[in-house]
């Protein structure tokens, strides 16, 4: 973070760092006027794991590849974009602004990062206009796929608490377990949707069941279990919540238990119509690689859902088959195309 404001600053960019809880998070900007379009991304970084051929936090080249934690996921395609800004600036100011929105807090819980920046900027009267995310979105080639949109994901513990009981004498007891597996079936016998514009069907998938019972003849006293649901533009977090809530009290009451849920976590689903931004990004991967991409919304959750409350977001870096892996690594001059490629969105972007 040190190091990129430094950088920034030296290309002219004014620089504020928003310090919330323990997150440390950084927006530069370069010009006054609009448009105003943002580079945004994370420097955080999922643990390393063992078995590392090299420090992971010591980036080494190696026959043309870069490896550590982070090469692909993603502070590469950060350098990527600083050296793509610096480049354009060669030629000139823009006729409008650049700017940099960058965090520390996207592989973790998401709460003090983007989204209470973004909620600053706004109180502060700063706009933004369009934003570039550079998450690992290729899969065979980089620049073959563009994110215009991520499925909404929601995580849920759901509690059966019962009464425990000899198993020989049922009627004394009520058997948590019952219910659960009732309200799991009942969840999953259901088709959530057909799909939506730009998204695949919705689907739950029950992640885990536990009981913890060791003995054969004892009616526990408690279930649990875990579910994820990853949904599209016809859902909300709320709506589903209502149904789950709806679906698990109605069977706790059918056999005298009690029903509570947690939600260890949520992302809303959010979808950039193609248009005139999505269009630009794929010019410039043509230019910049020599390829049509496809626009796409598979994959896990980014930042990219907290922009689209305040402008057309789209996610596009390298390829992501190392990412979260032990030796990480992404190939050296695959990074240097994608700054060509960053470099030609904004020469299209501030060309009009």
């Amino acid at each position: 973070m040190d190091l990129a404001q430094t950088t920034l600053e030296v290309l002219g960019f004014r620089v504020k760092r928003y310090k919330f809880g323990l997150v440390d998070n950084l927006y530069a900007r370069l010009g006054g006027a609009a448009p105003n379009l943002c580079f945004a991304g994370h420097l955080d970084v999922v643990p390393p794991g063992a078995g590392w051929a090299s420090d992971p936090f010591a980036a080494q080249v190696r026959d043309g590849r870069l490896y550590g934690r982070g090469a692909t996921d993603m502070k590469t395609a950060i350098a990527a974009m600083i050296a793509a800004t610096e480049n354009f600036l060669r030629n000139g100011a823009p006729k409008g602004s650049i700017s940099f929105l960058l965090t520390c807090d996207e592989e973790g819980p998401a709460v003090d990062g983007t989204k209470r920046v973004l909620e600053a900027l706004t109180l502060e009267g700063e706009k933004i206009d369009h934003c570039l995310v550079g998450e690992p979105t290729s899969e065979d080639r980089v620049g073959d796929t563009i994110k215009n949109g991520r499925r909404g994901s929601l995580n849920v513990v759901i509690t059966m608490d019962g009464k425990q009981g000899h198993v020989a004498y049922p009627r004394r007891a009520h058997n948590p377990v019952s219910p659960l597996v009732d309200t799991l079936a009942a969840l999953k016998a259901r088709r959530l949707d057909d799909g939506a514009p730009g998204f695949d069907p919705s689907n739950l998938e029950v992640t885990s069941i536990d009981v913890g019972n060791a003995p054969h003849n004892v009616i526990p006293q408690r279930a649990v279990a875990k579910l994820n649901i990853r949904f599209n533009t016809n859902h909300t977090a709320e709506t589903l919540l209502a149904w789950i809530d709806e679906t698990a009290s109605a069977e706790a009451a059918k056999a005298g238990t009690t029903y509570s849920r947690t939600i260890s976590s949520q992302s809303l689903a959010f979808y950039t119509n193609p248009g005139p931004f999505t269009d630009l990004i794929r010019e410039s991967v043509k230019e910049a690689f020599g390829i049509n991409p496809v626009l796409a919304t598979t994959g896990g959750t980014s930042d990219a859902r907290f922009f689209r409350l305040y402008c057309p977001v789209a996610e596009l870096g390298l390829r992501n088959e190392t990412a979260h892996m032990v030796d990480e690594h992404c190939a050296v001059e695959d990074v240097r195309k994608l700054a060509h490629c960053y470099e030609a969105v904004l020469q299209k972007y501030f060309a009009g």
